[in-house]
């Protein structure tokens, strides 16, 4: 009976190892797909590691990420592409809220629902969404406190936290008090978006962002020169060419 037991455990630790290996090489190839911008094929990646290794932290924000990157991607010319696109989001939200309440002491779990709130926020409208900004600006924070995971999670939290500030901040402040958004500063977006070129510089989204906030300020020399630094920075996102264009047009109304 003791061998028939050892044996069952020993046949059961070799699953476990066997399935823990497969999942991590899942993830390795999810994570190959993501950099070469093939979201598809790297959430059918994530979604069979997910299957291997379900519950699993690290696996269910990479999923959160594929959904996003696809949804950015989609068209939305009409009602029926744009409830397409919001769906993807939704799910993109799901496994981020998953992710979080099983790795409360990671940054990225808290900076992916940031992401995937920002962008269903910036779909519906921010001013009729004040819940879902707030939402934006606490996880934001609470990933920069936590201060876990590499510098370009730590950034895009710093990144997310100005935009958010230097969005909201349009909005006439006594309009935005109304909604429960009167804590956003122009000067806080600012110096925000600052620490996210000084954690992870030569990123072209960044770049793009910190010029326009100067050009907000009506500062234009620094304007340009992070618009410029938009022109010599090589592509690292799936949207750097938009981002890309947009700076090379700022530019040019700049110099007009």
């Amino acid at each position: 009976m003791k061998i028939i037991v050892s044996v069952f455990f020993i046949s059961l630790l070799i699953t476990v190892i066997i399935n823990a290996q497969s999942a991590e090489s899942l993830i390795n190839d999810g994570d190959k797909y993501t950099d070469e911008f093939n979201n598809e094929q790297a959430l059918d990646s994530y979604l069979k590691a997910d299957k291997i290794s379900p519950d699993n932290w690290q696996i269910l924000w990479r999923i959160s990420r594929a959904y996003v990157n696809i949804g950015v991607r989609m068209p939305s010319n009409n009602s029926d592409e744009e409830d397409a696109q919001l769906a993807e989001f939704e799910k993109a939200l799901n496994y981020s809220e998953r992710a979080v309440k099983l790795a409360k002491d990671q940054s990225v779990v808290y900076v992916r629902r940031a992401v995937v709130n920002g962008r269903i926020a910036l779909f519906k409208g921010v001013f009729t969404v004040g819940g879902i900004v707030n939402q934006v600006k606490e996880d934001c924070e609470k990933a920069i406190k936590l201060g876990t995971g590499d510098a370009y999670t730590i950034a895009l939290a710093h990144y997310i936290l100005g935009r958010t500030h230097s969005k909201v901040s349009e909005k006439w402040a006594p309009a935005r008090a109304i909604l429960g958004l009167g804590w956003a500063d122009k000067d806080t977006g600012l110096k925000e978006l600052k620490k996210a070129v000084e954690l992870y510089p030569d990123f072209r989204m960044f770049y793009l962002e910190l010029g326009k906030a100067y050009l907000e300020n009506d500062d234009y020399d620094k304007a340009k020169f992070y618009f410029n630094k938009v022109l010599s920075t090589v592509k690292k996102d799936q949207e750097d060419d938009k981002v890309l264009a947009e700076a090379k047009q700022l530019l040019s109304d700049l110099n007009d």
